[in-house]
């Protein structure tokens, strides 16, 4: 990979190339971005239903029990 950008100028390297990657890739790239936030926010939602859940059971539970009337 060296060869290719021997003798090129430091800003092909690092500007022309980069660029022209996200122009050419940066629909797949904003996609891959979005499912992994998508992803993301549906575990955080998730978890916090699975929390939310536990914290009500263990709530009646623990009032049920109190009272005595099983």
């Amino acid at each position: 990979m060296r060869e290719i950008y021997a003798g090129m100028p430091w800003w092909v390297k690092w500007i022309a190339v980069p660029v022209i990657a996200i122009f050419v890739f940066g629909g797949l790239i904003a996609s891959v971005i979005g499912f992994v936030i998508s992803l993301l926010f549906k575990a955080l939602v998730f978890v916090v239903l699975v929390g939310g859940l536990v914290f009500v059971v263990r709530r009646f539970m623990s009032s049920s029990s109190s009272r005595g009337d099983w």
